[in-house]
This record gives C-alpha cells, structure tokens and sequence, in this order.
C-alpha cells in the first residue's frame, strides 16, 4: 500500500476524530487526544512499511510543526480570557509564574543532574523543558469560550472558573518564559569549557530574558491592536467575508510571531499577548466567538496530526532507552515536583484547598515541551554537542511523561472539574471554609 494514501487515511481519521471525539467524550473520564495517540501508534505499528519522522534525527521538522500548532494554541487561550488585565485579578497566575515554574525548573534540573547523572547544562534544558503547562492539551481545564459581559470588578478567589484561568493563563504565558531557561541550557552548554567565564550570564540576562520578552510584549501589543482595530472598525458587508469570519485570529498569529521573531523577540508571547489586546479592546463584541473558533479548529487539526504521529514514533523505538530511574523520575515530576510547587505558589491565595490541588495537580506536559527540545537540539552547535548526545534519553523520558500525563490529567480532568463545579454552585460541602495558609 502506498505510503501517501495511508497518510490520506490516517489524516481523514484524524479530522474525523477531532470532529466527532469531543461530542463523545464530552464530560466522561477519557482523554480524545490520547486515543489519536493510540490510532497513531496502531497505524504505525501495522506492517505498511511507512513511518514516522524521528524527532531525534529530525529535530527541525518536529519543532517546525509543533511551533505551528503551539501559536495558534496560544491565539485561542487568549481569546477565551475575559478577566481585566490588571495584577489582583491576575494575582493566580503571577504566583504560578513567578513561584511555581521556577521551582518546577529547579526540582526537576536537580532530579536530572543528581538521579540521571546529567551534566547542568543537560539538566537545566530539562527542566526547562518540562516546565511549561502546555496549552494544546489542556482542553478539560481551560477557560470558557469569550463572552461578552466581561466583569469589570473580579475576585479571583469567588469568581467560578477561577481554576480554569489559572491554568490557561499560565499555559498562555509560561510557554513563552520558558525560552530564557532554554536558552540558558544552550549558553551553558557553549560555555562548559569554562563555566565561569565572564560574559555569558550578563548576554543570557541582557538579551535572551530582558530583551527578547521586551519585544515579545511590544510586538504582541502592536500587532494586536492594529489588528483589533482592522476587524472592528471594518465589519463584514458581505457573503464573502462572512464565510471567512474568523480567520484574521489565524492571521494576527502568524503576523505577530513572524514579526517578533524577525527582530528576535519571543514570538509564544507576541501571539498570547496580541490575543489579549485583541481580546480587551472591544470585548462586548460577539465576533469574538467566530475569532476563537476559527482558532480553535485549526488548532485541532494539527494536534490531532502530531499526536498521531507521536503514537507512530512510540512504537518505532522512542522510549527505547528508559530504564527504571528514568521512569521513577517521570513519575516524580509529574506527581510530587509539579503539585508540590503548585501549592507552595497557591499559599496565601484565600482559595479552597481542592482549588489549590486542582491548580497545583493540572500542569499538564505536552506539546509544548516537544517543541522546546526540539528547538534546543536543532539550536545546539559543535560547542553545545552534549546537548545533542544526551538527546535520546531526554526524548526517551519527555516522551513517557507526556504518555503519562495524557492518562492522568486525560482521564481526571472531566470528573474533578465537574466536582468542582458543583462544589462552586453549593450542589456539594456548602459552606466549606476557604484555605487561610
């Protein structure tokens, strides 16, 4: 059989699958992205002789097509974002940030430089790798499609959904942060024959965290608002450009990457931050519902794409070189390293305790993370080459905990958020006191 219509078959499934899954599965413990990684490692497992692009020997294909779906990832969590920009109503995020991915970095570069013998460059990229909460994936605990009675006054520990902000505006800004921490494994990796040289930590904190965020949030605002300014002060007037509705979310994302990343900005948080503005700028209009939604599909699309084709390089060798500690140290990341950073960045928030768990428990590891090692690994130099040797191994066990936290996170999210919900609406534990810590 010929390898291009077993990619027309195994494609016409995958849009068939993102189509129909969410109306299935709606609600019910199962997660529709971990069954197309299983069609695709049941496809790729059959003897047609076709397979699957390595991420390891390919690593600028794999960060090409995960960036892709990652922008408009980021377009649609913007879009959904109905809370005023200001820092009380954003206080759950700022703690996730600024408190919970830096311990989640350390933990976890600790855990590979002292369990997995990794060398602190190796190490850093790891945990930078793992840190982000990946905003493809995490469809069950994400923010509600826009509406158009954005609240002006917000309590962020009473306003219901509280939890699935949280967790979609971290995933929305920590996507982007996490590239300083990658860089910062490169640039160690350069500068390992003499870790002290002088000069390297003042270009990593110059330029890689001060500049390059600067002109990721510049561009972001820019693009966003000329962008805003574009759809709402041309409305549609007729049958051609109401068929196309929605799809100038799809190009204010590549605008404003493209235009970040040409003058070496981070481009995740020129997209995330245009959404916003985009977002903020009329947000009692309801053609906001046709931006995310156009977002949306198209972002399905291609997830369902690549998580068909990570079931295919699973059963071509991918976790190969896991041995039992590889495994012990996924399993700790995913359940001691990410809940405990979590809660330490939740105390002090008034929320309830189950709240604090949820937010602490749900970062989901995706997507994101595949593309950030790719990127690294494609950056990687001659004088950065023990990034490239270990890159088997890191591949080996990003790839179990992503598995792993498909399962988890995949199969939890619909029935803790439903419980949740209700205990929002007083169904369950009326009167539960809020956590004080």
């Amino acid at each position: 059989m010929a390898a291009y219509e077993i990619a027309l078959l195994v494609t016409g499934f995958a849009i068939l699958g993102a189509v129909v899954l969410p109306r299935i599965l709606a609600d019910k413990p199962m997660s529709f992205p971990l069954l197309y990684v299983g069609l695709g490692a049941l496809v790729f497992w059959l003897p047609t002789g076709v397979t699957v692009p390595d991420p390891v020997t390919n690593p600028n294909a794999t960060r090409r097509l995960t960036e892709l779906v990652i922008i408009i990832s980021l377009m649609g969590a913007g879009l959904k974002l109905d809370r005023p920009f200001d820092w009380q109503a954003w206080s759950p995020t700022w703690r996730l940030l600024a408190v919970a991915m830096p311990l989640t970095i350390i933990a976890v570069s600790l855990l590979g430089w002292g369990m997995l013998g990794l060398s602190v460059p190796v190490a850093v990229l790891l945990g930078a790798v793992i840190a982000p909460t990946d905003p493809v994936l995490a469809s069950s605990v994400e923010a509600s499609p826009p509406e158009s009675d954005m609240d002006e006054e917000v309590d962020p520990t009473e306003q219901e959904g509280a939890i699935r902000f949280a967790l979609t505006s971290e995933a929305g800004l920590n996507d982007g942060l996490a590239f300083p921490f990658t860089y910062l494994a490169v640039v160690m990796a350069g500068a390992s024959q003499s870790p002290f040289r002088g000069g390297w930590l003042l270009e990593w904190l110059g330029f890689y965290v001060v500049y390059k965020i600067a002109v990721g949030v510049v561009g972001g605002v820019i693009v966003g608002y000329l962008i805003a300014r574009f759809i709402f002060g041309r409305p549609s007037s007729n049958q051609l450009s109401r068929v196309m509705e929605g799809a100038e979310a799809l190009a204010a994302t590549l605008l404003a990457y493209a235009a970040t990343e040409l003058v070496a900005g981070y481009g995740f948080i020129a997209v995330f931050v245009a959404a916003l503005v985009m977002r903020h700028y009329e947000w009692e209009h309801a053609y906001y519902q046709h931006l995310h939604d156009f977002a949306v599909v198209v972002e399905r699309l291609l997830m369902a794409t690549v998580l068909v084709l990570f079931g295919g390089v699973l059963v071509q060798g991918l976790l190969a070189p896991l041995t039992l500690i590889h495994v012990a140290v996924g399993l700790a990341i995913l359940l001691v390293v990410r809940p405990v950073a979590g809660m330490l960045a939740t105390v002090g928030s008034g929320q309830l305790f189950a709240e604090r768990a949820v937010i602490a428990g749900f970062g989901i590891r995706g997507i994101g993370s595949f593309f950030y090692l790719a990127y690294a690994l494609n950056t990687a130099s001659l004088s950065e080459y023990e990034l490239v040797v270990a890159a088997e191994e890191l591949w080996a066990l990003l790839g179990f905990i992503v598995v792993t936290s498909l399962v988890l996170h995949g199969i939890s999210a619909a029935p803790v958020m439903n419980t949740l919900d209700q205990l929002r609406e007083g169904d369950i534990g009326e009167g539960a006191p809020a956590d004080d810590d």
